[in-house]
Formats: structure tokens, C-alpha cells, sequence
């Protein structure tokens, strides 16, 4: 089990199981949503996550053009995760993790991510993760 929470600790997650898969991604969007120049986000079933806490939803049509809403920590701001909505109104069976918010260094080690989406808008200073394909917008996720 992995655990992590916000920057104040007032949302806490627990994720039971392994990430379907992880990636970078280097869209405007996670720009955005991180403060930095890409995002690192683990793809986890839902039903292996159990959050405490009430996370504030901002909804928004992404670079991808999926309908998502990102859930942050309504005192500290720390994005925490994203879930798509489908287009009948019931959300995703995945929920996107921001992989900063775990505390235990081992998962961040030992989980290198398996892409790198939006690649052409990638900053000319960050290279690509040796071994980590390599996209050019937005894959389809599990």
C-alpha cells in the first residue's frame, strides 16, 4: 500500500495495488495544474484508492479534448488527482494520481514512468526518459 497526502494533510490517500501504468505528461493543462514543466501521474483503478478528506472538483475539457475534473486540496491548493468523465455523465473506472503527493520514496523510484505524452511541447532543456516511449499528444488510457 502506497499512502500520501496534500501539502497540509487534510486529504489523505491510500492506494491499494500497483498503478496501471504511469507517465509524464508535458500538455499545457499539466502545466498548469502542477506549476511545473510536465506532470508525473500514476493511472490506478478507483476501486484501489480510498481518500479522506473533502477535495474541491474543478472540471474542464483537457488538451486531449476528454471532459475531466481535477480534484485538489480546497485549504493547501496540492493537486491530487484527475478522473475522466464519460460522455453519458458517469465518471472514469481510473482515477490519475499525481505521483508527488506519495510519500514513500520507493514508489517513485522503482515506478519509472512508462510514457511521455504532448512530447512536442516538451521544454528543449528536459530530455526524454531513457526506455520511456515517446508520444506526441494523447494516448488512450486503460
Amino acid at each position: 500500500m502506497a499512502v500520501g497526502s496534500c501539502f497540509c494533510g487534510k486529504i489523505q490517500i491510500e492506494m491499494n495495488g500497483q498503478p496501471l501504468t504511469s507517465g509524464l505528461c508535458h500538455c499545457l493543462d499539466c502545466r498548469k495544474l502542477t506549476g511545473s514543466v510536465f506532470s508525473y501521474s500514476h493511472v490506478v483503478k478507483t476501486a484501489d484508492l480510498k481518500i479522506t478528506g473533502n477535495p474541491k472538483a474543478v472540471a474542464k475539457t483537457s488538451d486531449s479534448g476528454n471532459h475531466i475534473r481535477n480534484y485538489f486540496c480546497p485549504d493547501c491548493g496540492s493537486p491530487l488527482f484527475g478522473r475522466r468523465v464519460n460522455p453519458d455523465g458517469e465518471p472514469w473506472e481510473n482515477t490519475i494520481v499525481r505521483g508527488g503527493i506519495f510519500d514513500d520514496e520507493r514508489l517513485l523510484n522503482d515506478r519509472k514512468p512508462d510514457a511521455e505524452l504532448f512530447t512536442t511541447r516538451r521544454v528543449e532543456w528536459v530530455a526524454p526518459v531513457e526506455g520511456t516511449a515517446q508520444f506526441c499528444g494523447m494516448l488512450p488510457l486503460p
